[in-house]
């Protein structure tokens, strides 16, 4: 008898995993999207600081985000089991800060572009450098609810402890891989300049020294291009949160978007399809970026 229990046990077990790795593996597929801008953004996040803290700030706010899935994780859970009408709404908030992140650093970029916008333009001070990681685990505070809302619409059918553990095991692999990646990233200077001081004359030096002349000359306009690509998911996440959670408001926008669709320009429409809903959240997000930036600046004169 006690051996068939252990038996049924071994095979109950077999069972939760096997329902956690599908589960996983489904939540993974429907966050890949967040996962690129949210590797974006904190690329973009932590660029203009000098070489040699580059990967301390990165660290700092690998940890910081580490801080944020360890508060998330239960939080969104005991909401999802006791208050679900909550997650919509507070997911909506986080989307209109994001948009008003985004509206502040393109006003930043186009008003005081030569006013220190990057932290090598000053000495490096902690005050610079810790504003800027505090900007930076706010802003994985927000996409991190959203990869961890993401996930719990996934396995919202699955028993508690099946939800717990893939939400858990998503927040911790999407952390590692993310900052991993943006850790590359911020270094792949670094790793085109050792390339490119490789010595030797054999055919594989030569090809490596190529290879690191290439990266070094790439890596400024890869820098640039996170850039732009970190605050335009500002504004495609954060509308693409507002539109699904304003009732109507995606049809309503695709309805939009089929109206202006430039298929009479020759645009093909299956490519419009596809990048239809992307405009449309970035327009949204835009729109609720600038109202945003309107009423705090109201708020800050009325206290002034």
């Amino acid at each position: 008898m006690a051996g068939a229990s252990l038996l049924a046990l071994l095979d109950d077990i077999s069972s939760v995993l096997d329902d956690v790795a599908l589960m996983t593996k489904a939540a993974s597929k429907k966050t890949a999207g967040v996962l690129g801008d949210d590797i974006a953004l904190n690329a973009q996040q932590v660029t203009g600081v000098v070489a040699e803290r580059e990967l301390p700030v990165v660290w700092a706010v690998a940890k910081g985000s580490f801080v944020n899935k360890l508060i998330l994780v239960p939080l969104a859970l005991a909401i999802s089991a006791f208050l679900p009408v909550a997650i919509i709404p507070l997911l909506m908030l986080g989307g209109i800060y994001l948009c008003y992140e985004g509206v502040e650093k393109i006003i930043h970029s186009l008003f005081h572009g030569g006013e220190s916008a990057h932290l090598d333009d000053a000495p490096v001070g902690p005050t610079p450098e810790q504003a800027k990681i505090k900007g930076a685990i706010r802003t994985d505070f927000i996409l991190s609810a959203e990869i961890i809302a993401i996930t719990l619409g996934t396995v919202a059918s699955a028993v508690f402890p099946v939800q717990a553990a893939v939400v858990a095991g998503v927040a911790l692999a999407m952390t590692v891989g993310v900052y991993g990646l943006v850790a590359g990233i911020v270094k792949l200077d670094d790793a085109g300049l050792y390339l490119a001081q490789r010595r030797g004359h054999a055919v594989f030096a030569v090809l490596l020294r190529a290879l690191g002349a290439g990266i070094l000359a790439m890596a400024p306009y890869l820098m640039k291009a996170l850039s732009i690509a970190g605050t335009a998911a500002m504004f495609l996440v954060g509308g693409g949160i507002l539109l699904h959670g304003i009732p109507g408001a995606e049809h309503y926008a695709g309805e939009l978007m089929g109206f202006a669709s430039p298929r009479a320009n020759g645009f093909p429409a299956a490519a419009w399809k596809a990048l239809g809903p992307s405009v449309a959240a970035a327009l949204t997000g835009m729109a609720a970026g600038f109202a945003a930036l309107a009423v705090v600046t109201l708020i800050k004169r009325m206290r002034a």
